[in-house]
């Protein structure tokens, strides 16, 4: 299914098409609206044709005939086909198919010819000169309504999205809360709502209930419908419900779909058609919890000093074949979700969790990637089988790392560790780009609640699987690429001219430069942080360098991957969690000539590319990422709302935190060590009026010259924390706030200004403002 990439034209800029001058024929008036590339009226239908004076009278009244004969549709100043779309128009989206969302004309009158049209939504990549850029509008989900572009094409309707609009009659979910009047307020578990909407009708609700709500009429005034009661917002699971709502996450699958899981989980294994690999040592390294393994590892050392390895991964392609429910299924999803207390997964459990997944003692069909590296990490050759694996051990990132620090390590782990070393080597050759930012971990107790909210130690073990991940996602890139077959790249382009020219400016406070006019590479990334001696300003300026990446991306065409410092790169190692390496390992299948088919009829017959996935690539790429996209920012939002929900127990303590943004209604601030984000309203700062330098990121005030910048660490009393909007607010600490030098002055601070800044204290309070719902945009 091909669809046009050409970018859409802006409402009102309409080229009129010539035609053969003269009164046009119903056929004619039809095909011009159907070929326009804009909304099309009578003026335009005129214009086109040359007709003047009496001919426009006679247009006018063809028009109406072929609107009373059902041909056309629209008013004077949109025709389109009847049945059809406009060019431009509001659509609704109703659900998602094979990973797309799918969209209806959001007004759509009884007497309009039969059911609205369904069209798939598709983004957008369009060339610029800075590289290609996503044209789109985010992640959506039932219920956005988008202004689009439409197109008519052979497979069905298509709509290139411009903007997202507000959703008039969505579904809300919210917290009911009732005033000293008795009346209901729907409290939003939003950051970005700032207020609470009046309730008109419960429902049945009671106070402190979450619910979902949606407008009780097309006036404001009419207030909110409670439509459905979920419980308790602070119970344990509620915080991923309240994501799984929010952004429209698929978590219920179909009985078709359970049917399907079933009855390809009893699949038999083809001895004679696997390489049979159970007698090697292979082993999983992972999280303590983790809900499935993957992908295992094992290698030995060869006479030359290299080593040979093997990377085996779950053989998910053998199980989930295109065409089937269960591969629309997974497709829709794009991608498992993680939250603390639970898992959303791309594939039913009985697949995901038991026979895909790669336990200890048990045989398993794998995928295979058979490696073999010289001394200093170099990969010499590379092939693919299907096989049979039996894993010797499923570890703990922490439990084998303790091996190896103690001497205790088995053979297979030592062996492990010393191909680690190789590839390494090579690693630091490639110079990839080195970030080394703290990732939070919340562990939760037995009842569901927060036990603790702690940094995640990165260990030596993670490295060692993760570079062997990143060897065998190399070669699958070249082993379909020496094929030239179907590769879904996973892409990272590099900085833009606009952020660099932001990071440029921004380095400029610390008194550092950034030459636009050389050639961008991770390595100039990485010789600035390491000139960094001061801890403080390294973690700054890292943070900044990684604000300047652009969004990595799936796609069929190769741009390389700026933060790995590699030409070619796929994923190929989490075909239970993501989508893309699934359509990975199928063209693997096909390229290699590894096809199973399945026995009987019951399941489809291959497990290799589908004829309409390597036409389609392209669009099926741009859905899964967005569909990536949608999965980080409810993983993300939920974590920030346990996060809340443990600080919450400790509203009015005071903590080490450092101002991580600034803006002219106040500071932004993160609690050392925890990752808590929070706002510090500037009517907390002093009674003093303060100036905003969005270009420095600096609040100065006019009398004192106290200056607050970005890197600046200070003591903060947590004044609020909203587990259900995962929102934080700070106050200083009795108005007695110290500031910490950040590593270097800022410039025009020169003199009393810049001595305050360095030694002062927080100065003046104006007391505690007034509560408020929403504690300022997110950074």
């Amino acid at each position: 299914m091909a669809f046009d990439k050409r970018p859409p034209r802006k409402p009102g800029k309409l080229s009129i098409r010539k035609m053969e001058p003269g009164m046009p024929n119903r056929q004619q008036v039809l095909d011009f609206i159907a070929n326009a590339t804009e909304e099309v009226g009578k003026r335009e239908i005129a214009k086109a044709f040359g007709l003047k004076g009496a001919e426009k009278i006679e247009l006018k009244a063809l028009l109406k005939d072929m609107a009373e004969e059902g041909l056309i549709d629209g008013k004077r100043t949109a025709y389109h086909r009847m049945g059809g779309v406009p060019k431009v128009t509001v659509l609704r989206v109703v659900g998602v198919e094979d990973g797309l969302p799918i969209a209806v004309p959001d007004k759509w009158e009884p007497d309009d010819a039969g059911a609205p049209p369904r069209l798939t939504v598709v983004e957008q990549r369009v060339a610029q000169k800075k590289g290609p850029q996503m044209r789109g509008v985010g992640a959506l989900k039932p219920g956005d309504r988008i202004l689009s572009r439409t197109e008519e094409t052979a497979d069905g309707w298509v709509a290139f999205p411009m903007k997202k609009l507000p959703n008039d009659a969505e579904g809300v979910m919210g917290v009911v809360e009732i005033d000293g009047a008795g009346k209901g307020w729907l409290a939003p578990i939003d950051k970005r709502e700032r207020h609470a909407a009046p309730i008109s009708d419960l429902g049945g609700a009671v106070e402190g209930q979450l619910v979902m709500a949606e407008p009780a009429g097309r006036s404001p005034r009419a207030g909110m419908r409670v439509v459905a009661v979920l419980g308790d917002p602070l119970a344990p699971k509620s915080f991923s419900l309240i994501a799984i709502h929010k952004h429209g996450l698929p978590h219920i699958f179909g009985g078709e779909v359970i049917a399907e899981a079933e009855l390809s989980a009893r699949q038999a294994l083809s001895q004679e058609q696997r390489e049979d690999l159970t007698h090697l040592p292979i082993v999983a390294i992972d999280p303590v919890d983790a809900r499935d393994h993957d992908d295992a590892i094992w290698a030995e050392p060869d006479r030359e000093g290299g080593w040979r390895a093997l990377v085996a991964i779950a053989d998910v392609s053998f199980y989930v074949r295109p065409g089937g429910a269960l591969d629309r299924e997974a497709r829709k999803r794009g991608n498992s979700v993680y939250f603390p207390d639970r898992v959303v997964p791309m594939l039913p459990e009985v697949l995901s969790a038991d026979v895909c997944s790669l336990k200890a003692g048990a045989p398993r069909a794998a995928m295979a990637c058979h490696l073999t590296f010289d001394a200093e990490g170099r990969m010499i050759s590379f092939r693919f089988t299907r096989a049979i694996v039996r894993i010797a051990e499923v570890i703990a990132y922490e439990e084998a790392q303790r091996r190896i620090d103690a001497n205790e390590a088995e053979a297979h782990l030592v062996n492990l560790w010393g191909a680690w070393k190789a590839l390494a080597h090579a690693r630091t050759n490639r110079d990839p780009l080195e970030l080394d930012l703290p990732e939070r971990r919340v562990v939760l107790d037995e009842m569901g609640r927060v036990a603790q909210v702690a940094l995640r130690e990165r260990l030596d073990a993670h490295r060692v699987v993760e570079d062997f991940m990143i060897a065998a996602n190399v070669a699958a890139a070249k082993a379909l690429e020496s094929k030239a077959a179907p590769v879904v790249y996973r892409i990272h382009e590099p900085p833009n001219r606009e952020k660099l020219i932001a990071l440029k400016d921004y380095l400029a406070t610390f008194e550092r430069k950034l030459a636009l006019g050389q050639v961008i590479t991770p390595a100039l990334f990485n010789r600035m942080l390491k000139s960094i001696d001061d801890e403080v300003e390294k973690a700054l300026i890292m943070e900044a360098v990684l604000r300047s990446q652009t969004q990595a991306y799936y796609g069929p065409r190769n741009a390389g991957h700026f933060g790995l410092s590699l030409g070619s790169y796929s994923h190929f190692t989490s075909p239970i969690r993501r989508y893309s390496d699934l359509l990975v390992h199928r063209a693997l299948v096909d390229a290699f000539h590894l096809e199973q088919p399945a026995p009987g009829g019951d399941l489809p017959a291959l497990s290799g590319l589908h004829g309409r996935d390597r036409s389609d690539l392209a669009r099926i790429c741009d859905a899964i990422s967005t569909a990536e996209r949608r999965a980080m920012e409810a993983e993300r939002e939920t974590v920030d709302r346990y996060v809340a929900a443990w600080l919450s127990m400790h509203v009015g303590e005071v903590f080490d935190c450092r101002i991580t943004g600034v803006q002219r209604f106040g500071l932004f601030a993160t609690i050392l060590g925890l990752g808590g984000d929070g706002l510090v309203p500037i009517s907390v700062l002093g009674d003093e009026r303060f100036s905003h330098d969005e270009k420095a990121q600096v609040l100065r005030g006019d009398s004192t010259g106290t200056v607050f910048a970005i890197g600046d660490r200070l003591k903060l009393r947590l004044a609020e924390a909203n587990a259900l909007t995962g929102a934080l607010k700070f106050e200083p600490e009795d108005g007695q706030g110290r500031i910490e030098r950040r590593g270097a002055r800022l410039p025009g601070n020169d003199g009393e200004a810049g001595m305050k800044r360095r030694g002062s204290h927080l100065v003046g309070k104006r007391g505690r403002p007034a509560n408020i719902r929403h504690q300022g945009k997110r950074r």
